[in-house]
């Protein structure tokens, strides 16, 4: 990438570039996650190959414009939201640091559908997984508890990555699991584990040797890694074998499947919103009446009545 020429009183160092050097700075002042920082940085990569291969010495608001669009062309819209997040984060900080004036603020990303992009199960559905998963080996029984989890409890794969042996713990007449949930430090919330979720929990951990409280709730069992803390690929790929084991092929089911199965189970029953929103641990209640909008429109039967009066 060309290096940011001066521009009105924004003063740029004598062969300061947006490659190694200022890219590094910009990198060490993000105070963000690990996976952020790095979606972050494979954003700010990306735009300095574009501007480079467009020979930009100077880049421009219009030049950031033209970025996203390129970005639409390859990319899911909440790819480049993401990456033009990114772009506008770095421009805010160069013009901080008054190397560059920032030319990205204001610039939209891409609009996103409110719409789930994972489909969730019926109970029947459920039912019908959890009854195909043979609990007679080491790896049926895991498997099986980290599906009834998930489904039960809403977890991410994220919170059953992180859930240790010491988080199942007792309270009130419940045995619940504390959560380090995403964006969390700290285990500061729980779900309540009903008694076959834990059933099955204590008869994959019976199978093991080491159960000491810092332990991960649930293990690798592959050749590379047998013993060590499941990854979340490896709890998405449990999941994934599941559900297509039961007939359930389809890119709209997967791992996330199981949390939009749980509050949506949760809502059908008869808890209310708020009741949901604190299950799923939503921030915000409209993250929650996304939910609700949905079931809504299921259950509206003017197709039916339609139908019904021209057949």
């Amino acid at each position: 990438m060309e290096a940011l020429a001066l521009r009105d009183n924004y003063q740029l160092q004598a062969g300061q570039t947006i490659t190694e050097g200022l890219y590094n700075r910009f990198i060490g002042y993000l105070d963000a996650s690990p996976k952020t920082v790095q979606t972050y940085s494979r954003a700010i990569r990306q735009f300095m190959k574009y501007i480079a291969q467009n020979g930009i010495a100077q880049p421009t608001r219009e030049d950031v414009i033209a970025f996203r669009e390129e970005l639409k062309t390859g990319h899911k819209p909440s790819t480049v939201q993401n990456y033009i997040i990114a772009v506008r984060l770095f421009f805010q900080w160069t013009e901080q640091e008054r190397l560059y004036p920032n030319i990205a603020q204001h610039i939209k990303g891409a609009t996103l559908s409110k719409d789930h992009k994972k489909d969730y199960l019926t109970s029947s559905q459920v039912k019908n997984v959890l009854g195909g998963i043979a609990r007679d080996t080491v790896q049926g029984r895991r498997d099986y508890a980290i599906f009834a989890l998930m489904v039960t409890g809403g977890l991410r794969d994220i919170e059953v990555h992180r859930a240790n042996i010491e988080d199942l713990r007792t309270l009130g007449d419940s045995t619940v699991l504390y959560l380090q949930g995403k964006g969390r430090e700290e285990r500061t919330e729980y779900v309540k584990v009903p008694a076959e979720v834990e059933k099955a929990i204590r008869a994959s951990l019976a199978d093991r040797k080491d159960v000491a409280g810092s332990q991960p709730l649930f293990i690798s069992l592959s050749n590379n890694s047998k013993g060590e803390r499941i990854s979340t690929r490896s709890i998405s790929g449990v999941v994934k074998t599941n559900l297509v084991n039961a007939g359930y092929n389809s890119e709209r089911w997967t791992a996330h499947s199981l949390r939009h199965t749980a509050v949506t189970l949760a809502l059908l029953g008869g808890n209310s919103l708020q009741e949901a929103q604190q299950f799923a641990r939503h921030a915000n209640i409209a993250t929650t009446q996304i939910y609700a909008h949905n079931l809504d429109r299921a259950k509206n039967k003017c197709e039916n009545t339609i139908a019904n009066a021209i057949f």
